[in-house]
């Protein structure tokens, strides 16, 4: 149970970044993070319900195909950033920040679900709560230091590589789970 607590602290460090990205926009609020964490774990908690169901009716192994998720949600965010930076759109609307809040929730009740498939039958509601509570700790941290002065040193690129980065770590780790290495 504590693996799989960890899992969804360490997998969640993404939101570090996202968090960091809104506190760098000066339209952003912190009240558009809380209400993106809210909806986040309302989604956290449905993903949690939804593979605990979903277990139960699939005939076949869920790491193989939660590893390929996680490398593929970890290959989009770097492709992203880097298709988006060519297209050199730097206009940053309340729109933008609720495109970005839903794909950090939708991405989050993945990432449960995933957690949840890996640790089955000894899943916990402690999981979905886990990660919501990360994502919320990471991205307010972020958040706040984004607003410091010293946070403009930091080049935007490497907060978009390290969580892109993540992603795909832990989806090679699903998968070396199925193949037992």
């Amino acid at each position: 149970m504590l693996l799989s607590v960890l899992s969804g602290l360490v997998v969640s460090v993404d939101a570090f970044f996202i968090g960091l990205s809104l506190g760098l926009q000066k339209k952003a609020k912190f009240l558009y993070l809380i209400i993106i964490n809210a909806v986040l774990f309302v989604l956290c908690m449905l993903g949690f319900l939804i593979a605990a169901q979903l277990y139960e009716r699939i005939a076949f192994d869920t790491d193989l195909v939660v590893g390929l998720s996680f490398i593929a949600l970890g290959a989009w965010s770097l492709l992203h950033y880097f298709i988006k930076k060519r297209s050199k759109k730097e206009h940053f609307s309340l729109r933008t920040i609720a495109l970005v809040g839903l794909v950090m929730s939708a991405e989050a009740m993945l990432i449960t679900m995933g957690i949840t498939f890996i640790f089955l039958p000894s899943s916990t509601l402690l999981i979905p709560v886990a990660v919501a509570l990360a994502h919320f700790g990471y991205s307010a941290v972020s958040f706040y230091l984004a607003r410091t002065r010293h946070m403009k040193r930091i080049p935007v690129v490497l907060s978009h590589v390290i969580s892109g980065l993540a992603l795909i770590a832990y989806g090679l780790m699903a998968i070396f789970v199925e193949i037992g290495v």
